[in-house]
């Protein structure tokens, strides 16, 4: 179940839309990653049929710079707490699964007609 990715047999579309808000989190660190010259075009290989893969030493500042990028504290908005980014994909998850269970409640006991999936801002 999934309102951004369409249904389909073995896709895990529910988990894709929750990832979907963190997105712009690692677009901004492979462009800053780019933009400070920590990652250039010789670090990647073509490989057949179009994939390309980042080289090893390449691979370790991308994977770096991501733990530390975790480990930075942002207030949660709902929560109206101080937590480390690499936990809020956890806590949207939670949050998410309350809200479904409250709704999918509603809908039982007829207080719902239908799901109304949340709006994302």
């Amino acid at each position: 179940m999934g309102w951004l990715h369409a249904l389909r047999p073995g896709r895990a579309s529910l988990a894709l839309d929750l990832m979907e808000e963190f997105r712009p989190l690692a677009d901004r660190l492979a462009l800053s990653l780019v933009n400070r010259l920590q990652v250039q075009p010789g670090d990647f290989d073509l490989r057949e049929g179009g994939a390309v893969m980042l080289q090893g030493d390449a691979r370790k500042t991308v994977v770096v710079a991501f733990q530390e990028r975790k480990q930075d504290a942002l207030s949660h908005p709902l929560l109206a707490e101080s937590i480390p980014l690499g936990l809020v994909p956890l806590v949207q998850a939670r949050l998410l699964a309350r809200l479904l269970a409250r709704l999918l409640a509603r809908h039982v006991r007829g207080e719902a007609d239908a799901y109304l999936p949340f709006p994302m801002k």
